[in-house]
């Protein structure tokens, strides 16, 4: 009889044959463990695109996606401001805070305005309406923030805090 063409698949996880592979046994590390020990980059992103998911879930639960969040909150607790600062200042791209503050502003949560210094530019003003919507909106950040982070203790979470800030720029130390 002629050997088989049909192609094998690659081993999958929990495969014997898998290097990833952890059964229990003294000595088996899953090879993302040992990848994200080698390569914090590599663990920074996945666990950047978990958390991310986490918020987009979040966020839809709570009716007021991420980044309009994110606008609200900036202008109740900086006062107004333009689309370019907000853009910059929450490294949110700019045609995307366009449309951010266009949707806001149809749901009433904000006002736009052309600046007085530029009359190119528009100030981003929050409505009496967006501060009671970002009011609603924060009362549910604590428990998101135990749920993404509940394996960390408070001490571990204030030390990711202060080391993603030095990773940013954002912190002295």
């Amino acid at each position: 009889m002629a050997p088989s063409t049909t192609p094998h698949p690659a081993p999958g996880p929990d495969s014997p044959d898998s290097p990833g592979r952890s059964d229990g046994s003294p000595g088996q590390t899953p090879y993302f463990a040992r990848l994200a020990a080698e390569r914090p980059d590599i663990a920074l992103c996945r666990a950047s695109s978990a958390v991310a998911r986490a918020a987009e879930a979040h966020a839809a639960a709570v009716g007021l996606g991420v980044g309009p969040h994110l606008v609200l909150k900036m202008l109740t607790d900086a006062g107004p401001g333009s689309q370019r600062v907000l853009s910059d200042q929450l490294r949110i791209d700019r045609t995307v805070m366009v449309g951010i503050c266009d949707g806001l502003e149809r749901a009433g949560h904000v006002r736009r305005e052309r600046a007085a210094g530029d009359r190119r530019a528009y100030a981003v003003t929050v409505t009496d309406a967006g501060r009671a919507e970002l009011a609603r909106a924060e009362r549910a950040v604590p428990g998101f923030l135990d749920d993404s982070f509940q394996r960390l203790t408070p001490g571990e979470r204030r030390q990711l805090t202060r080391l993603l800030g030095k990773l940013l720029g954002t912190a002295d130390g």
